[in-house]
């Protein structure tokens, strides 16, 4: 490790195996085990399509200008190759954990029938469900002859197929058939007998009828195995001139699709010289991350595995916030006090409500409000195109270059310009990840303004599984300094004047970095004048060198430190060593900890914020973000509270250290405490 920092893709790949660790536990219902198998292939879809593609960009990028003096902290190549080792070891451990999962499924009766297996009336009713259901979407593509493969799309499933007559070993045809899960489902639930349940994926129900698909060919043996690619999903905005910015992102969305592998997955058991074959045709190095697996791939569409199992164990479902308990209007809540909603403890209700209420009311004149990641079926932006269609002037900033969002917000954007939304989109080299929103409305001749500062997207599909913090409020202060970051955003040619004083939002790219350094520093100062002095943060990531250079020199001066990281922390080696060493853990449990909090002891008077960035320099330099103090008392003693009950957590929280071991925090069966159980029963019991 260079400068003794754990290498951010290093650290992140030990997070998914904390995933992994979830799929393992005994204690997670069998249904929940199954989903995180689904979670954590799909995070390493998405880490190899990011950043697995970005570090090879970085080699491409040094091979060309080896030359040139390229300022990196470690060498992509020895990181690539740290990769392969890591990921081929998680992918042993993972199909051992599928096998005891399947073990398990089999004693509650719940069979995972290959084509194989079948008996007859499964036989019968696989024949009929392809005929009926299946065939229209199958395209054989013939390729042994083909100069070049067709298009291979990202994220598919494929089977390669090896046809011969067994009379004729030597005459044989190659051929692809991409699985159509995407427009079918990949689970098939099979007549079975009472008590049980059978289910095939769509795979086994194409290698059953290969016969009838490859019929004219007349051949009597079919060797077929599933494989998988994984494509670079960089966006290339293209430099021409004559194109806007939602061009360039369009175009680029449709660019994606050309993107080179990055790794393929394929069954250990596919034939030899049609594995050499995709290889080459696939132009697929040493360096590619060739990976050898099990019978199944594409694990990510379990997290959708069929309802078939009955669990002692539900989740505990959201419930409403005290403040709204008698259904009484949000604004007129907001307007007398500060509301924070924690999901999904809380339900969504009162951020959709208090959109639905400014869009039907008539003394309600604007709404302003970011959006990153939307639902598919967005409650959100119905409320605000209803709110255009009453005569509201309503404006979203819709960051078109959230990744893999990018075309759903292209739609998006098109969808309210036509119902009369203002949709500002693009600020070059800047995402806006704020989570803000404010509304304006007149009462008894006065402007008056309420709305939100949150850690989480305005998506209520998430927001029941996503922990985070949404604060709702009509602070004039608070608000005052959000409609100055909307002034920016509408106006960002004219320079960042707008947002460079706020006294209470830290913003970035402006000041929130300053802003934290200066937290930092005054609990050092405090500490080296002898007051007890802590730091505890709650993040998604912590890789900003000047920030861990910093909390190490507060550790060194006495403060303590305490993190609750979720994934990425890149350690500086001597920090969880030292004479007052640093308290590092990471909590994953049924709800994914998405929130950003900051708390700095401050002599026993806490600062407290809550934030929408990472400390990460993409975050912290690259990114429009907001940070807000809490400033309600009440308020800010509950988050205090929902923190400490995470530090205490012995059953879910794992030890963050140098060696990234994912160790869990040691507990005596007497005092286990389950920090996301002991968050719903404290907010539950809040009156």
């Amino acid at each position: 490790m260079k400068n003794n920092y754990i290498p951010r893709d290093i650290s992140w790949l030990s997070f998914n195996a904390r995933v992994l660790q979830e799929a393992n536990d005994p204690s997670v219902t069998l249904k929940d085990r199954i989903r995180f198998l689904g979670i954590f292939s799909n995070n390493l879809d998405e880490f190899f399509r990011v950043r697995v593609a970005t570090l090879k960009r970085m080699v491409e990028l040094i091979d060309k200008k080896k030359s040139l003096n390229i300022d990196i902290l470690e060498s992509p190549n020895l990181i690539l190759d740290e990769i392969q080792k890591v990921v081929l070891k998680q992918q042993s451990e993972f199909n051992r954990i599928w096998n005891n999962i399947n073990t398990e499924l089999i004693k509650r009766k719940v069979f995972i029938i290959n084509d194989k297996k079948l008996n007859l009336s499964q036989k019968i009713f696989v024949r009929n469900y392809f005929d009926d259901v299946v065939r229209p979407y199958i395209i054989p593509l013939m390729i042994e002859n083909l100069p070049e493969l067709p298009y291979l799309r990202d994220k598919s499933l494929y089977l390669a197929i090896v046809m011969r007559n067994k009379q004729n070993a030597y005459h044989e045809k190659f051929a692809l058939i991409e699985i159509p899960s995407k427009s079918i489902g990949r689970f098939v639930i099979l007549p079975s007998s009472k008590g049980t349940n059978a289910i095939i994926l769509l795979e086994d129900i194409i290698k059953f009828n290969l016969p009838i698909i490859f019929s004219h060919f007349k051949f009597n043996h079919f060797d077929a195995h599933v494989f998988k690619i994984t494509k670079d999903a960089e966006i290339d905005l293209d430099q021409e001139v004559g194109l806007n910015f939602v061009e360039k992102i369009s175009k680029g969305v449709k660019n994606r699709r050309k993107g080179k592998p990055v790794r393929f997955v394929y069954d250990k058991e596919m034939n030899a010289e049609l594995l050499d074959y995709l290889i080459q045709k696939l132009q697929l190095t040493r360096k590619s991350s060739i990976i050898p697996g099990g019978h199944i791939h594409n694990f990510r569409h379990f997290m959708d595995f069929p309802d078939v199992l009955v669990e002692k164990q539900e989740r505990p479902k959201p419930f409403p916030h005290p403040a709204f308990r008698n259904k009484t209007q949000v604004s007129e809540v907001i307007l007398k006090k500060d509301v924070m909603l924690h999901f999904p403890y809380h339900n969504y209700d009162p951020v959709i409500d208090m959109l639905r209420e400014a869009a039907m009311d008539d003394d309600v004149i604007s709404i302003k409000i970011t959006a990153y990641r939307l639902a598919s079926n967005s409650k959100v932006i119905n409320a605000l195109i209803n709110a255009a269609r009453n005569g509201k002037e309503v404006t979203v900033f819709l960051e078109l270059k959230a990744r893999f969002d990018e075309e759903a917000n292209l739609e998006w954007k098109t969808l309210m310009e036509e119902e009369g939304v203002k949709v500002l989109v693009g600020i070059p080299n800047v995402k806006v990840h704020a989570k803000i929103c404010i509304i304006q409305k007149r009462v008894q001749n006065k402007l008056v303004q309420y709305g939100f500062i949150s850690t989480g997207n305005l998506n209520e599909k998430t927001a029941r599984v996503y922990a985070d913090h949404c604060l709702l409020t009509a602070n004039k202060a608070l608000l005052m300094e959000v409609n100055k970051v909307f002034t920016y955003l509408s106006n960002w040619q004219l320079g960042d004047k707008p947002i460079e004083k706020t006294k209470h939002l830290l913003i970035s790219p402006i000041s929130m970095r300053n802003s934290i350094m200066q937290l930092i520093n005054e609990e050092i100062k405090f500490a080296k004048q002898g007051y007890p002095s802590q730091i505890t943060v709650k993040l998604n990531s912590l890789s900003d060198q000047i920030l861990l250079d910093q909390l190490h020199k507060a550790i060194k001066a006495g403060v303590k430190v305490n993190l609750i990281i979720r994934g990425i922390l890149t350690l500086k080696e001597g920090m969880e060593k030292s004479k007052n060493p640093i308290n590092a853990i990471s909590i994953v449990d049924q709800y994914l900890e998405h929130a950003r909090v900051m708390i700095f002891h401050n002599k026993g008077k806490e600062k407290v914020f809550i934030s929408s960035a990472d400390w990460m320099v993409r975050n912290l330099d690259h990114r429009i973000e907001v940070a807000v103090p809490i400033l309600d008392v009440k308020i800010k003693k509950e988050l205090i509270d929902i923190i400490n009950i995470q530090l205490k957590d012995n059953q879910k929280a794992r030890i963050l250290d140098i060696d990234l071991s994912n160790k869990y925090v040691p507990s005596a069966k007497a005092t286990s405490f389950k920090s996301q159980e002991e968050t719903y029963k404290f907010l539950k019991g809040k009156r």
